[in-house]
């Protein structure tokens, strides 16, 4: 009973959301346009690159995203722009690099951002991909993890919707209407995981965690139906946390607890996902103006916790600047705009990143961004849609999070820096020193440092990729660390 009127709650909050009135003025330049694509990105939380049974896992199934796959392109060398959630978040949503908004770790209280020099949110000026679709006459929402602003006691970060967003639902960790986790052990003992996540402000609904997802995409879906209604294209965000510690499967389907170990808990987390985004695959095959005119883009944040997720015989986990903390599994899906040969294909040649899907989405669409707005992307929707081989041209660089310089299974401080050009990825610290050249093509693996054997491919890469870092801004100014540590 308690689970059929949550779930008849569930439905009545997406309703009321979608409907309320809210941030929706039309950009004066809006054209609706019910003609152009439908875009999804969906965005997992610390999945690994090798945790879907397509891409390699033999301990857990994961039919429903596998199934996607066979009708898309798989990449296998697709990148993140950091190695952590909210730089990534940033890169994704923006198409530039995170440093560049002073966005270089996980968002936490203002004083620990202000001791890692770290604004307290992403800059609303940032050029968002939601913003830019919306201001073409695009109905957009994010539904799921936000962390790019709002949390612990950030409390006056401003509202998804400011970004470029007419309709929001997250968790805690961002500001407005929200899903909040709760717990239900084995004994049937009901608990909170942040038991202060009210005061972030509502409105909120606490819902069993192994459930949350079933809730942001029953709220998307909502929307979706609206936009159809309304003749409008839409763009939509669905990123869940499911596969972020702790992790919290159905108990009902699940008999664990925690002495089952980090991994099954883990695996049964990724099995119920995969359930869940299930309801909204079949939403979308099953109607023939979405299956036709809808673009899916899935992917992680970042590489895995160690002893939960795993990245094959990549090397590093979350917060790493090797291959197992950037490299994330992609699936794109669309059969109608890829060519049939390509369909259920998967590229192992060609490697671009997350900064790359703003204009290549736009350029897709048709859309012109503004001359002066910045941008560290580029455009390979070709390669996305199957239509190209082409790789990103200009090289992709990494900074490490400002708290990882120690972290997790490495008895040696790890690389400050990286940068990935042609078949080479090098790694150093800021200063040049400790250099580590690998060529992934041959050895992905990034256990065969070559840097001995290529002294001139070194120095260049390391200039690079130090010149890039130098350029990037640095909250150094004492009175700007001084005003986002206040309390």
């Amino acid at each position: 009973m308690f689970n059929k009127l949550r779930k008849q709650f569930l439905v009545l909050l997406a309703l009321l959301l979608v409907m309320a009135p809210g941030c929706k003025e039309k950009a004066e330049n809006a054209a609706p346009d019910a003609e152009k694509p439908n875009v999804i990105l969906v965005f997992i939380d610390d999945m690994g690159w090798s945790d879907l049974s397509g891409f390699g896992n033999t301990e857990a199934e994961t039919p429903h995203i596998d199934q996607l796959a066979s009708e898309g392109i798989s990449f296998d060398q697709f990148y993140v722009n950091a190695p952590i959630c909210s730089p990534s978040r940033v890169a994704i949503s923006t198409g530039t690099y995170p440093q560049r908004w002073n966005i270089t770790s996980f968002l936490a209280r203002r004083k620990y951002n202000a001791e890692r020099g770290m604004a307290n949110w992403l800059d609303t000026s940032a050029p968002m991909l939601a913003r830019d679709l919306k201001n073409a006459g695009y109905a957009t929402g994010h539904f799921g993890k936000w962390h790019m602003g709002g949390q612990r006691d950030v409390d006056e970060a401003p509202e998804i919707t400011e970004y470029g967003f007419d309709r929001s639902l997250t968790n805690f960790e961002g500001m407005g209407p929200k899903l909040l986790p709760l717990t239900r052990d084995a004994k049937g003992k009901v608990g909170r995981i942040w038991e202060d996540a009210e005061r972030l402000g509502g409105p909120y609904t606490w819902v069993q965690r192994s459930e949350i997802t079933t809730g942001f995409i029953d709220m998307a879906m909502e929307f979706m139906e609206q936009s159809k209604k309304e003749d409008k294209p839409f763009y939509v965000n669905i990123w869940p946390d499911d596969v972020h510690s702790p992790f919290w499967p159905p108990f009902e389907d699940y008999d664990l607890t925690k002495e089952d170990g980090k991994r099954a808990l883990y695996l049964a987390v990724l099995e119920a996902m995969d359930k869940q985004f299930g309801k909204l695959f079949d939403y979308v095959k099953n109607d023939k103006d979405l299956r036709e005119n809808t673009l899916i883009i899935f992917c992680s944040d970042n590489g895995p916790e160690p002893g939960a997720g795993r990245s094959g015989n990549l090397k590093g986990y979350k917060g790493h600047l090797y291959e197992g903390g950037i490299r994330s599994s992609l699936i794109v899906w669309g059969p109608n705009f890829m060519p049939e040969d390509a369909i259920g294909t998967r590229n192992n040649r060609n490697y671009f990143s997350a900064i790359d899907l703003k204009p290549s989405i736009l350029e897709f669409i048709g859309i012109d961004t503004p001359e002066d707005e910045i941008t560290d992307g580029e455009n390979i929707w070709p390669t996305l849609l199957g239509k190209a081989g082409k790789s990103r041209q200009s090289p992709i660089f990494w900074a490490r999070p400002p708290d990882r310089k120690k972290y997790e299974d490495f008895d040696k401080p790890l690389p400050d820096l990286a940068i990935r050009e042609g078949d080479f990825k090098l790694l150093c610290d800021f200063d040049g020193k400790r250099p580590e050249l690998y060529n992934l093509m041959k050895k992905p693996e990034e256990n065969n440092n070559i840097a001995r054997q290529h002294p001139d491919k070194v120095e260049s890469m390391v200039k690079k990729v130090t010149a890039w870092y130098s350029k990037m801004p640095q909250l150094e100014d004492k009175e700007k660390k001084e005003e986002i540590s206040k309390e």
